[in-house]
């Protein structure tokens, strides 16, 4: 995740983002009780349900018991050259996030302290409570007088207030345009409590999430160092979260530590967690000499996400004695919509019938079975495997929905199945049928094959479509876009790909210098204004987060009413139409996902039995095994 993806996320789209595992009243928490008018918890949720009460000992996936020590060591691809994640030039060095908090703890999935068993549900972290009302006009924190940075100074409202409009003066604009609109006010009341007033005739979605998870940092070192947060820089402010950065070496090694005086290492939410007393991230030119190093014990953790490896790549003599393990652990989350995504303020990209020939070229079956090692489904929806999926037509309170909309939804849309990823020939790379699909579609929009094979406009310009790809990336991926490309060609357009390297390729990204890029979005799993950022019109040309730049009305309409929503069943209805939506759109071409997470390591590490749903926690709940580690130094396993 990139850096300032981190923070749209953690203060745009917590909500956004929540999976809601409320149906009802099932799971009310008694200690988020109305007084009055007034709300006062120790947690949030937007209905009100929390599942852990005021006085819960631990999150009830963890070992609250797990030792702490030892060290985790991890690879990174690429280059870094700031240690300062919300910086939007240059790249951050990896996990240089985690010194940071927030008043309530983020999603788990970003490395924060909110449970990762259930979504949509925070607690106070830097604050031990809030209050608000029940028109959720504003809300109050109440911190915790303990809470420190790591050089030792308190953590205030005024930082609170401080970061808060840091973001507004030098973050990103289109996140700043947003805030602005809907926060009228951030005031320190006192040392301790801070209050945020929310604008009026705006849905409350979004709002008390959003500021209650925007990282906080020392007003007091900005000001003494003129530092800029918008600026790459190796001396990152110090937060006050549970590491601190220990060394670096650029390009080469981060060491992060676990501080032993970290303030808020005996709170319920942290307890079975931070375990590791060193985290160390090696840095490598590519992903191939990355697996090599894991190989000889270099690192000792490993996310695979190349098929190729993970099939076909674990029988080397570690691995073979036992000192190497592997697992695939549950994944409740959808997967991210990733794909090969469409730029589309290019031309030629306008028409809808251009960009589904263009789908049609890529191969799921032939490149799962011939590349992937038949490991993949195929993916379809914004929202894959969840009860926010649109299938088959419209109906019901649904197709109610869409009708109620008048003009703003395609005929189509009404009467025809939602749109699926096309199917195509496990034997061959080149379906014949979808070829010819696609030349009766790009013939339709105007761009008909010549005597050369190549098709051209009423101009006479040739269809031109390159792809960027990453140099430090998997091969595998190469491939894949290898022969995506070698289909387009065959298609009659003018396609290519061309390896960059990471800063460079980064910088295109940002800057949508680019015909189709593969990339993604995030999957939505509840309401929030960030989707408005990610998938919506107004912030398109600037929004980093949505690398097409779609512009619809019919989109944003949907947002709208999902915001507007009254009850679960109400936004839900909304959501899956917004789903419906988005795929008729074809603005990226979908391609595969692994519903379980691939992990490698060598064997020093434990984890709990019941790992939560939402996320696998290397870095949060697991722990060093020293009895493990002590064996394989005995066997000669590690140096």
């Amino acid at each position: 995740m990139t850096a300032w993806r981190r923070v749209v996320v953690g203060a745009g789209l917590a909500g956004a983002l929540a999976l809601s595992l409320a149906q009802g009243a099932a799971a009310q928490d008694a200690a988020a009780q109305p007084a009055g008018d007034m709300i006062r918890s120790h947690g949030y949720s937007y209905y009100g349900d929390l599942k852990y009460p005021a006085d819960f000992a631990h999150f009830d996936y963890v070992n609250p018991d797990a030792p702490k020590g030892g060290e985790i060591a991890l690879a990174a691809s690429g280059t870094f050259d700031s240690m300062n994640p919300y910086s939007v030039k240059g790249r951050a060095g990896a996990y240089s996030w985690m010194a940071y908090e927030s008043l309530l703890g983020e999603e788990p999935s970003t490395g924060g302290s909110a449970p990762a068993d259930v979504y949509g549900e925070m607690y106070g972290l830097l604050a031990e409570r809030l209050e608000y009302p029940a028109d959720k006009s504003w809300v109050i924190f109440y911190m915790r007088p303990e809470a420190r940075f790591s050089d030792g100074t308190p953590v205030t409202a005024h930082d609170v207030v401080f970061s808060h409009n840091l973001l507004l003066e030098q973050g990103l604009a289109s996140y700043a345009d947003a805030v602005k609109r809907r926060i009228l006010s951030a005031e320190a009341l006192d040392d301790h409590t801070v209050r945020f007033t929310f604008a009026e005739g705006i849905s409350r979605r979004s709002l008390i999430d959003q500021v209650g998870s925007v990282p906080v940092w020392p007003k007091a070192w900005f000001d003494k160092t003129g530092a800029r947060l918008d600026e790459p820089r190796m001396d990152a402010a110090p937060g006050s979260g549970p590491y601190v950065l220990e060394s670096y070496d650029v390009n080469r090694r981060i060491v992060y530590r676990r501080n032993p005086d970290y303030w808020g290492k005996d709170l319920p939410i942290n307890r079975g967690r931070h375990n590791f007393d060193r985290i160390r991230i090696e840095y490598f030119g590519d992903e191939a000499a990355g697996f090599e190093a894991f190989k000889a014990g270099e690192y000792t953790f490993r996310a695979e996400s190349n098929s190729r490896q993970w099939a076909t790549g674990y029988d080397f003599p570690a691995f073979q004695r036992g000192w190497v393990v592997r697992e695939e652990l549950p994944n409740g989350t959808p997967p991210d919509p990733t794909g090969f995504v469409f730029n589309l303020t290019r031309p030629q990209f306008q028409d809808r019938r251009v960009r589904e020939a263009i789908s049609l070229a890529y191969n799921f079956e032939w490149t799962n079975a011939q590349l992937q090692y038949g490991l993949f489904k195929q993916r379809h929806s914004f929202t894959q495997g969840s009860p926010l999926e649109a299938k088959g037509t419209p109906e019901g309170a649904e197709l109610a929905l869409l009708q109620s909309l008048g003009d703003l939804v395609p005929p189509e849309m009404l009467a025809d199945p939602v749109v699926m990823a096309h199917e195509s020939s496990e034997r061959s790379l080149d379906d014949r049928r979808n070829r010819r699909r696609a030349g009766e579609l790009l013939d339709a929009a105007g761009w008909p094959v010549g005597k050369d094979g190549m098709r051209r406009n009423a101009a006479g310009e040739t269809f031109r479509l390159e792809i960027p790809i990453n140099s430090a990336g998997s091969s595998t991926l190469e491939s894949v876009v290898e022969t995506f490309v070698q289909n387009l060609r065959r298609f009659g357009l003018d396609a290519r790909f061309v390896k960059i390297d990471p800063s460079q390729y980064t910088l295109r990204e940002r800057n949508r210098d680019f015909d189709m890029i593969y990339s993604g979005y995030r999957a939505f799993l509840d309401t929030g204004t960030g989707l408005h950022q990610t998938y919506g019109s107004r912030d398109a040309l600037v929004s980093t987060f949505n690398p097409a730049a779609l512009q619809s009305p019919l989109v944003d309409r949907l947002i709208d009413i999902s915001l507007d929503s009254k009850t679960p069943e109400e936004r839900d209805t909304a959501l899956r139409a917004l789903d419906r939506a988005l795929r008729w759109e074809r603005f990226i071409v979908p391609v595969w996902y692994n519903d379980t997470t691939w992990v490698a390591y060598w064997d020093m590490f434990a984890h709990p039995g019941n790992l939560p749903p939402y996320s696998v926690g290397v870095l949060d709940f697991w722990w060093h095994d020293a009895d493990k580690a002590a064996r394989l130094r005995a066997e000669g396993a590690l140096r």
